[in-house]
């Protein structure tokens, strides 16, 4: 209970990628690691044992002890992704009609609309000033709502669907003065750049009968996150351990902090430089092994013809391991007998994920991680249902079991 309560208190303190990569940070820090920013960062700070840099949404994480024996060995990588689809405020969010202050927001990735009406709203992220220092922004009172257009007004809805237009119908209201919301965070507009989303203040709890179940906002994919560094912190293995919280993976992950982008495989070369590994870079790279944690969809009991009956993994069965031949998961015939091996060793279960042939295959940092550094990658993934909704859900054993072969894999030796 201790472990699902920590969860919780992570799900709850991280309402944007910023603030997930601070919560991350600070466990680490308790856990014995030191920090640097890349806008200050040093090369030097690479050759400790036990570090961690930032950068906005995004960080990288190591544990790289300096045991003899070790010398050639390559890493245990595991990536996540700290950003969740949402509402953001547009550089202008100011509006005002019918009597009441509205926010100018932009959709940022799949957001299942419906879900985001009628909700107590809060906002939270960064703001930054001329020099480019950031700032953490957040306001848990309930600001802001979406609401629904009525049944009375919409006769319709439920026999032909709710059809929103994500320009028109997805502002919130928010006052009924005309008022500036960056005035009500404290953001100065006129020196300021700022990424604020907004966000259910609905707490992260423990649902059903027996609290067997999880039901909060951005589990996908925080719940990875936390797996991710709670198994760093506790690693006490002789190999390298790499955790990499990538943000941007819900838009296509093509920016300096998205795994397309340049910050893992440089935090690695000068990793290997300052240990005297830089010739070393191919061969290491061979004898290492990426993760790939992000969730996956778990056989939703109302629409079972969504899924493939013989790969659909169940809630708290344990994660699944995540493959598709036309590469939308990087998961190849290799990969998989690793983590199934390690997972029979370990006494983890481990399901299996294939999306049904007539739905569309999403995809995850995987894919890209495994083209940009050329490394044995394998995509796994707590089960959950709402995937994209405002408040998602999933088991409660699932998250420990994933932490649990993350664990089990970087002290096997496996690959």
């Amino acid at each position: 209970m201790a472990e699902i309560s920590d969860l919780l208190q992570f799900l709850d303190g991280s309402p944007s990628p910023a603030h997930a990569v601070a919560s991350s940070i600070q466990r680490l820090i308790h856990g014995g690691f030191e920090h640097a920013e890349l806008r200050s960062l040093e090369t030097s700070f690479f050759e400790v044992e036990k570090g961690v840099i930032s950068h906005r949404g995004a960080a990288i994480g190591w544990s790289w002890p300096s045991s003899r024996g070790t010398d050639r060995a390559g890493a245990l990588v595991v990536g996540a992704h700290t950003d969740s689809p949402c509402l953001r405020l547009k550089p202008r969010p100011d509006s005002f009609a019918a009597g009441l202050s509205l926010l100018e927001v932009e959709v940022y990735g799949g957001v299942l609309l419906n879900s985001w009406l009628d909700r107590d709203l809060g906002a939270a992220g960064v703001a930054y000033d001329k020099s480019g220092f950031g700032r953490l922004v957040e306001v848990r009172n309930p600001i802001a709502r979406i609401p629904q257009l009525a049944i009375h007004l919409d006769r319709d809805v439920n026999e032909k669907g709710l059809l929103l237009n994500r320009q028109t119908h997805m502002r919130p209201i928010w006052s009924t003065d005309e008022r500036s919301i960056l005035d009500h965070l404290g953001v100065d507009a006129e020196v300021s750049g700022f990424d604020i989303v907004l966000f259910d203040l609905t707490p992260a709890r423990l649902v059903g009968a027996t609290e067997d179940l999880i039901a909060s906002g951005r589990l996908d994919n925080l719940v990875s996150c936390w797996a991710a560094v709670d198994a760093l912190v506790t690693y006490r293995g002789s190999r390298p351990f790499i955790c990499a919280l990538f943000d941007h993976e819900e838009v296509g992950s093509e920016s300096t902090t998205g795994a397309a982008g340049p910050l893992l495989e440089s935090a690695l070369d000068e990793l290997l430089r300052v240990r005297g590994r830089s010739g070393d870079r191919f061969d290491f790279l061979r004898r290492s092994l990426c993760i790939s944690a992000d969730n996956a969809h778990a056989l939703h009991p109302n629409y079972p013809d969504r899924h493939d009956p013989r790969h659909a993994p169940l809630i708290n069965r344990g994660p699944a391991l995540k493959t598709n031949s036309n590469q939308r998961y990087a998961t190849s015939g290799v990969g998989a007998s690793i983590l199934r091996g390690v997972a029979s060793d370990a006494g983890v279960p481990l399901q299996e994920f294939v999306s049904n042939n007539s739905m569309p295959c999403g995809s995850t940092i995987g894919p890209i991680t495994a083209t940009r550094l050329g490394i044995e990658t394998v995509d796994v993934g707590v089960p959950q249902l709402a995937m994209h909704s405002a408040r998602e859900t999933c088991g409660a054993a699932d998250p420990l079991a994933l932490r649990d072969l993350l664990l089990a894999v970087a002290r096997s030796g496996a690959f």
